[in-house]
């Protein structure tokens, strides 16, 4: 059955969007239409309903989601509000087909997570030795890696285009300290750190995360992210995402001791003081060893050993009170950001891939206000689509793909 493109009904546009946040391209969207209810649907006419669709999610963010989802927030045992950066490729909005970028065109989104949560407190430190895989060579070395690679922008890679299948994990009970989640939620934009932490402000109060007994906000390293912090969500608890502890005492252990047994073995330590809280310890070790080897000058070359041991040094002490995971352990509250990270790569999985460039920003901003709600386990896109108001005629615009493949 063939569409025409001059017009569709609102519950036909609602299929298209939806589909759309959860396919990997326009194109995709375009197949799975055409054989799951026999409509042929161009990838354009699939782009340009989801480029006013994502308009409207922004505002309709701005405004609290009034007349969607009213009066649904409970007040969470834990509150847990995670952020971390993610990049996706945009080229030049300027009207004409192909690919030119700006640069190399990638371009930083920022993403957060708001989380209820269910844990136990207790008295004692619950789970006072470091999980196993933080003590695995291959591990450690693995997410030291990614660390690195999440650092510059050249190294990452686009997905593949078909996701690959999950590795089967050894199922474990739940540790009653660690927090269960219970409901989450997901923004995502290109806009910058300013603007996007008065988005996550919104949604925290309107989830009543501020009435919450216990709450956290989790991040890495980053200044932006502790910027965000200090302004809105200064009265949570401050935690940094101990995998990206653990990834620069790694390499700490590398600098100071080469590869070898003796690096693992002060490595294995230092984690494991991290770990306990007792961070302070190693960064006085740090300084013993950085007094060993020397300042560094002012002209470093940044793969110097004394230039990589003093940016480690001033990145243990920049968060150093960020990193009393004992405390956190017996509060019930995280110590990773393994929920920020899953979803980023729920995010990425719609807005990278080989050869997926977006517009910037309209294109880029659309895609991450779908696919953000689509993520939403209250399911906001499909109820904001549900009531929408709107012409069941598809505006005729001129526009340019968001994607070139």
């Amino acid at each position: 059955m063939g569409f025409d493109s001059r017009q569709s009904t609102p519950g036909f546009k609602r299929q298209m969007v939806v589909t759309c946040g959860e396919a990997r391209s326009f194109k995709r969207a375009s197949l799975w239409l055409e054989r799951a209810v026999g409509l042929k649907v161009s990838p354009n006419t699939i782009e340009r309903i989801c480029l006013d669709v994502g308009e409207d999610l922004s505002t309709a963010a701005e405004h609290n989601w009034q007349g969607i989802l009213n009066g649904e927030a409970v007040v969470p045992q834990v509150a847990v509000v995670g952020t971390d950066g993610g990049r996706i490729r945009t080229r030049i909005d300027d009207g004409q087909p192909g690919v030119r970028l700006q640069g190399k065109g990638w371009n930083e989104t920022k993403n957060a997570i708001f989380v209820s949560a269910n844990s136990e407190t207790s008295t004692d430190d619950p789970e006072p030795d470091p999980p196993a895989c933080f003590l695995d060579r291959n591990h450690v070395a693995k997410l030291t890696e990614t660390a690195k690679a999440k650092e510059n922008p050249d190294r990452d890679s686009p997905l593949p285009d078909a996701p690959q299948a999950p590795k089967t994990k050894e199922k474990r009970p739940k540790k009653p300290h660690k927090p269960k989640r219970i409901h989450r939620t997901v923004i995502s934009s290109m806009k910058n750190s300013a603007d996007f932490g008065i988005q996550m402000k919104r949604e925290a109060e309107r989830r009543k995360f501020d009435q919450a007994s216990r709450r956290a906000f989790v991040g890495d390293g980053l200044a932006c992210n502790w910027k965000i912090h200090e302004e809105h969500f200064s009265d949570y608890v401050a935690i940094l995402d101990f995998v990206h502890a653990v990834s620069y005492l790694f390499s700490a252990s590398l600098v100071c001791f080469g590869r070898g047994d003796e690096a693992w073995q002060h490595y294995s330590r230092w984690m494991t003081l991290a770990w306990q809280g007792k961070v302070g310890e190693v960064i006085d070790e740090l300084l013993e060893h950085q007094r060993r080897l020397g300042e560094a000058p002012a002209e470093c070359d940044e793969d110097d050993p004394r230039e990589q041991l003093r940016k480690i040094i001033g990145y243990l002490r920049n968060n150093q009170v960020r990193m009393k995971y004992d405390e956190y352990r017996r509060a019930g509250l995280p110590t990773t950001s393994a929920w920020m990270e899953s979803a980023v790569k729920e995010i990425n999985y719609r807005t990278k891939g080989t050869e997926m460039f977006w517009n910037n920003p309209a294109g880029a901003e659309a895609i991450l206000q779908i696919r953000s709600a689509a993520l939403s386990d209250d399911d906001r896109l499909v109820r904001f689509l549900t009531r929408r108001v709107g012409s069941a005629r598809l505006r005729r615009e001129k526009s340019t793909p968001s994607v070139a493949a």
